[in-house]
C-alpha cells in the first residue's frame, strides 16, 4: 500500500501522517518543513483574507474543535482551493462554508472525524458524529490540499464504532468520491470487506422480498415528510435510500475491481442493476414524471402504490452519476423552476407548492421537511442538476435552460446563507431549515424560545444548528460552476456552467492527483495578466489555452 504523507503548509502545526502498514492506526503529529509559496500562482491568497477576518469578527465561537478560528487562516489559507468569481454573494459564501467546515474537523481519541452539529445532541452517536451528511462531508472535504482526516473518518464509521446505519448514508461511494480527487485507492481497497459486511447489513435490516429498500424518512435525516403525512406511516420505499444503496453497490463493485476481485465485482455489478431497474421501474411515477414515495408492501408480488405528491429527495437518483436515469426522465427538471413545484426564492422547496400538503409551519417538529427548504436537498439537486447536464451536452442536446437552472438555483442558495442579527447586522450563516420565501430560519426561530422563553439542552441547547454541516456548498462550485469532473484516471473533466458572458473566474490551489491546477477565463487579459482567454495550469505549467470557454466538455490528461 502507498505511504501517504499530507502536509500543512503555513506554519509548523500538527500533521496528518497515514501509516502505510496498516488502516487501524493511530494519528501521528509532527512539525514541518514549510513549503515554498507556488510563485505560478493565479491568485494571491492574501486577497481573500478580509473574508475569514470578518467571519471571525462577526463569529460567536460557541465551540472550539481542532481548527479555532485563531487558527483558521493558517489552516485555510494553505488547503482551500482559492475562487475568484464576479458575483461577489457566492465568491463570500463559498468562502464562508471552508470557514464552517473547518470547524468541523475534530479529533478524537478514534481519529479524525467530521462532525454535523457542534453541540452535544442526543442522537448522534460516538463523539457526537452522525452518518446522515456524511456523503457530503467527504465530497466537500475532498477538495482541501491536506484532506487526510477523511482516511480516519472513513476508518472510524468502518472500523471504530461509528453508527454507520442509524441514518442512510453512502459510505463506499464517498470513500470512492475522495480517491477520485487524490489519486489513492490503496484506503478503498483496504477496506473493502467493511463495506461488503456494511452493505450486507443493510439487506437485512431494509430490504424487502421485492428488492427495495426501505428507511423511516426521519433516519432518511427527512423528519414528518409530506409522504408521511399523506400516508400515515413512516417507513417507505424512497428514492434516497435506494439511490444511496445502488451508489454502495456500484462503489463495491468498483473497488473490487481495483482489488482484482473478479467475482465480488460482478456479483455487486449485478446488485446495482438490480437496484438501478427497480428503482426506475417501481419509484418512477410516469404520469408526474417523478420519483416517489411509496408505502412498504408484504409480499414480493404486491404493486408498489405511489403516493400522490412530488418531493425534491425525487432529484436524488441524479447525484449519482452512475445510476444514469433514462433520458426521458430529464423531464422531472421542469419542477424544479416552476413556482408551483420547487421553486422558491431562497432556495427550492422539499414538497411541491401545489400539493394541498405543502407547510411552512411553525408548529409542531421544529425540522420539517414538508415545504422548508434544506441545504442538504439543495446539494443533492443541484449535484444531480450537474451530471445531468454534463450528459446532456454529450449528446449535443441544448443545456441552455438547465444551466440557467442551475446558476439561479445555485444564486438563491447563496442569498439563503444571511441571517439579520438583533443588531441589524446582516451576517453569514447556515442553520437547518430555512424558510423559502423570507430566508429565515425556522428552526432557529423556534428554538430559540423552546422552553420557558429560551434554548432548550434537551433540544441541543444554545445554538443547536449554527454552522450546521448538513450540506455543502463548495464542491458545487468546484465540479458544478467551474466543471471540474475528477476521475480515477490520470485525466479529468472540464466543462464549467458559468454564464456565457462572464468576464473572468478563477479556482486555483487545487489538488488533484498530487498535482495542482489553476482554470482561469480572462476576457480581456487584464483580470490576471497572462492575456485573453480560458486556461488550464497543471503545476504552474499551461496545460490548455483557448480563445473561449470550452462549449463541450473537454478531457484533460495529467501527462
Amino acid at each position: 500500500m502507498k505511504t501517504l504523507t499530507l502536509t500543512l503548509l503555513f506554519l509548523p502545526v500538527a500533521v496528518f501522517i497515514q501509516a502505510a502498514e496498516t488502516v487501524s492506526r493511530e494519528n501521528a503529529k509532527t512539525n514541518v518543513v514549510l513549503e515554498l509559496k507556488n510563485p505560478a500562482a493565479v491568485l494571491n491568497v492574501n486577497n481573500f483574507k478580509p473574508y475569514i477576518d470578518a467571519f471571525n469578527a462577526d463569529d460567536e465561537e460557541n465551540v472550539r474543535q481542532f481548527y479555532p478560528n485563531d487558527k483558521a487562516w493558517d489552516f485555510l489559507s494553505q488547503n482551500m482551493p482559492l475562487f475568484d468569481y464576479p458575483d461577489k454573494e457566492i465568491e463570500k459564501t463559498y468562502y464562508f462554508r471552508w470557514w464552517t467546515y473547518r470547524k468541523h474537523i475534530k479529533e478524537t481519541p478514534d481519529g479524525f472525524i467530521v462532525t454535523e452539529f457542534h453541540p452535544k445532541v442526543y442522537w448522534a452517536g460516538k463523539h457526537n458524529a452522525i452518518s446522515c451528511a456524511l456523503g457530503l462531508h467527504f465530497r466537500e472535504g475532498r477538495w482541501l490540499r491536506d484532506s487526510g482526516f477523511l482516511n480516519d473518518y472513513a476508518v472510524f464509521w468502518l472500523r471504530k464504532g461509528g453508527p454507520i446505519r442509524v441514518y442512510s448514508s453512502w459510505i463506499a461511494d464517498s470513500i470512492l468520491q475522495h480517491a477520485a480527487v487524490t489519486g489513492n485507492s490503496d484506503l478503498a481497497m483496504e477496506l473493502l470487506p467493511d463495506l461488503i459486511k456494511n452493505y450486507e447489513m443493510w439487506v437485512k435490516e431494509k430490504r424487502d422480498p421485492n428488492g427495495l429498500f426501505w428507511q423511516r424518512d426521519g433516519y432518511d435525516g427527512m423528519e414528518v415528510s409530506a409522504a408521511t403525512a399523506i400516508l400515515k406511516t413512516p417507513n417507505h420505499y424512497r428514492a434516497t435510500i435506494n439511490s444511496y444503496m445502488f451508489a454502495e453497490a456500484d462503489a463495491i463493485a468498483k473497488i473490487a475491481k481495483l482489488a482484482g476481485q473478479k467475482e465480488i465485482a460482478g456479483r455487486f455489478h449485478q446488485e446495482a442493476e438490480t437496484i438501478r431497474t427497480l428503482l426506475h421501474t417501481k419509484l418512477w411515477d410516469d404520469e408526474a414524471k417523478f420519483y416517489k414515495v411509496a408505502p412498504r408492501v408484504k409480499n414480493a408480488d404486491d404493486p408498489v402504490r405511489l403516493v400522490n405528491v412530488r418531493e425534491e429527495h425525487g432529484y436524488t437518483a441524479w447525484y449519482f452519476e452512475a445510476l444514469k436515469p433514462p433520458e426521458e426522465y430529464a423531464v422531472a427538471w421542469e419542477q424544479l423552476m416552476d413556482p408551483k413545484g420547487f421553486y422558491a426564492p431562497f432556495g427550492p422547496t422539499t414538497c411541491e407548492q401545489r400539493s394541498p400538503d405543502f407547510q411552512i409551519s411553525y408548529q409542531g417538529h421544529e425540522c420539517l421537511w414538508n415545504g422548508p427548504s434544506w441545504p442538504f436537498a439543495t446539494s443533492v439537486t443541484l449535484t444531480g442538476l450537474a451530471n445531468e447536464i454534463i450528459r446532456e451536452k454529450k449528446e449535443n442536446a441544448d443545456v441552455t435552460k438547465l444551466k440557467d437552472a442551475y446558476l439561479k438555483t445555485l444564486e438563491c442558495y447563496a442569498k439563503s446563507h444571511r441571517r439579520v442579527r438583533e443588531d441589524g447586522k446582516t451576517v453569514c450563516w447556515i442553520d437547518e431549515n430555512l424558510n423559502p420565501f423570507n430566508g429565515d430560519w425556522i428552526s432557529r426561530t423556534r428554538l430559540k424560545t423552546w422552553k420557558n422563553g429560551t434554548w432548550d439542552a434537551g433540544k441541543g441547547g444554545y445554538e443547536r444548528g449554527k454552522d450546521y454541516n448538513h450540506s455543502m456548498f463548495c464542491d458545487l462550485i468546484i465540479t458544478g460552476l467551474i466543471g471540474l469532473r475528477p476521475s480515477d484516471e490520470n485525466k479529468f473533466e472540464l466543462f464549467p456552467l458559468v454564464p456565457s458572458d462572464i468576464d473572468y473566474f478563477a479556482i486555483d490551489n487545487i489538488k488533484y492527483h498530487g498535482h495542482t491546477l489553476a482554470i482561469f477565463w480572462d476576457k480581456d487579459g487584464r483580470r490576471y495578466n497572462r492575456g485573453a482567454g480560458f486556461y488550464v495550469l497543471i503545476d504552474g505549467k499551461e496545460k490548455m489555452k483557448s480563445r473561449q470557454i470550452p462549449e463541450t466538455p473537454a478531457v484533460i490528461m495529467l501527462d
